[in-house]
């Protein structure tokens, strides 16, 4: 199960952190980034899946392929400002960690207008006039 390893990594990683604060405090944040690294290449392939089985829905239902891309990239926005986010505050450093949201947040709203102004159109289409 893959769980067990992110757990293991992430208990061992844990543990070397907190063993280095002590002497080598400089390096925590190292490990800290190095771990979550690695567990995002152990979620990878989950990943690929994932967006193996969205273009299979999108193909069969006819699906923008606009759309399907803006949803794929939004994710991956969040998911990596999240990321960013949580080394940012492992590092003491919640002012850069709240920058980084912000920004990400109007990257997303920017990236999600086309999908907002095509459901608008669609909903205007179906309301008597």
């Amino acid at each position: 199960m893959e769980i067990i390893k992110i757990i293991g990594i992430a208990l061992i990683a844990l543990i070397i952190i907190v063993m280095l604060k002590q002497y080598r405090p400089e390096y925590a944040v190292f490990i800290s980034i190095l771990t979550g690294v690695l567990i995002l290449m152990l979620v990878m392939d989950k990943l690929t899946g994932i967006i193996s089985l969205i273009k299979s829905i999108q193909d069969k239902y006819s699906i923008n392929t606009q759309f399907i891309a803006i949803l794929i990239k939004i994710t991956g926005i969040a998911f990596l400002s999240e990321f960013a986010v949580s080394i940012c505050k492992d590092s003491g450093e919640a002012a850069i960690a709240s920058k980084i949201e912000l920004g990400s947040k109007i990257i997303i709203i920017s990236m999600s207008i086309p999908i907002i102004s095509n459901l608008l159109e669609i909903i205007l289409k179906i309301m008597p006039t």
